[in-house]
């Protein structure tokens, strides 16, 4: 069973994980939760990451940013998640490799973490222009950067229109939660909605689609084998298509039924492959007069590669619930997101 606790639940009983290879597993997944969530929301998917691939990877349910302290902003919640990051990887020497699976606003929260552990390839000159290209990989503290999978999280912010569903698409209403989020959600509402302003900095999701000082934000990002970000095409009324997807409207592709009896709410997938230097400028000298907030940041997230795996529970009888559906946030009444969970694990890289 994963760890729900803060501590690996082989350690807890007494256990010590068969050999693979020679050792014990090397390969830690990290599972993150989202706003006023706790370790409890990735139950199920822990406990199939350690039936469905038992004995090679070790699974950690982040526990530092529980409930009310979900709402103390992403970059508070990120520093706590690197820390504990950090001392789940000392604990355990033999790790070599790390993977993230993060819901909702937690995929916001382990991009800014890894932005904190990712470390410098060591051939990497000082001085030497960064190239996004796979030979020029650094690291996550030290670990090989496998996998790094967000489920239903709101990468583009919650700004605009339609990012969040349940307000219906009404300029006047969005514009008005833009005003008053920060008395419901503190400084994780501001970053949301990229009403921060923290000493004249421009908003922290917009710093976060690049490397911007100590945080390797884009360089970190990048040095996983793969990323992969889970979006509900509808239904979900906290997180859209849009911003859960990585895409701007005209790329929201036509999706059909399932066919499939494995995965049945698996409507679409495809690799979007990273674009070049040349298409996507630097964020930071685009002319931001030409570019509202919500393309700097596509663009910026562009410039790394992209599995999207798109999800309808349209059938669905629970179908209002889908962004808890999607994380089987609880298994009896959110049981039918078990195929999207499965499809995580079957197509996880080891």
């Amino acid at each position: 069973m994963g760890d729900l606790g803060g501590g690996d639940s082989r350690e807890a009983a007494g256990e010590t994980a068969p050999a693979q290879a020679g050792g014990v597993a090397d390969h830690l997944v990290v599972m993150v939760h989202g706003i006023v969530g706790s370790t409890a929301d990735w139950k199920f998917g822990a406990e199939q990451f350690d039936t469905l691939l038992q004995d090679k990877v070790v699974v950690h349910c982040s526990n530092r940013n529980m409930h009310k302290l979900t709402l103390d902003g992403i970059d508070v919640m990120g520093e706590r998640l690197a820390q504990e990051v950090i001392e789940e990887i000392n604990k355990r020497p033999h790790i070599k490799k790390i993977s993230f699976v993060a819901h909702s606003v937690g995929g916001l929260v382990a991009r800014y973490a890894i932005g904190r552990l990712y470390r410098l390839p060591r051939q990497a000159l000082e001085n030497a222009p960064q190239i996004l290209c796979d030979n020029n990989r650094g690291d996550i503290y030290g670990l090989e950067a496998v996998n790094f999978i967000t489920v239903a999280s709101p990468h583009l912010g919650s700004r605009g229109n339609k990012q969040v569903p349940f307000l219906f698409g009404v300029t006047a209403i969005e514009k008005i939660a833009c005003c008053v989020i920060h008395f419901i959600f503190r400084r994780t509402g501001k970053h949301l909605f990229l009403t921060d302003n923290d000493d004249g900095k421009p908003p922290l999701l917009q710093r976060m689609v690049d490397d911007c000082g100590d945080l390797q934000f884009i360089s970190a990002l990048q040095t996983f084998k793969r990323r992969v970000a889970y979006s509900n095409v509808g239904y979900d009324h906290i997180v859209g298509w849009r911003t859960s997807s990585i895409r701007g409207c005209s790329e929201l592709p036509k999706w059909v039924d399932s066919t499939s009896k494995i995965y049945p709410h698996i409507v679409y997938e495809e690799l979007s492959k990273a674009e070049s230097i040349d298409q996507c400028a630097d964020i930071a000298v685009l002319d931001k007069d030409n570019y509202t907030l919500e393309e700097l940041l596509l663009r910026g997230l562009k410039r790394v590669s992209w599995e999207k795996v798109d999800v309808s529970f349209h059938n669905s009888k629970v179908r209002s619930a889908a962004h808890s559906v999607i994380q089987v946030k609880d298994p009896v009444m959110h049981s039918e997101g078990a195929d999207v969970i499965k499809h995580i694990i079957d197509h996880f890289v080891i």
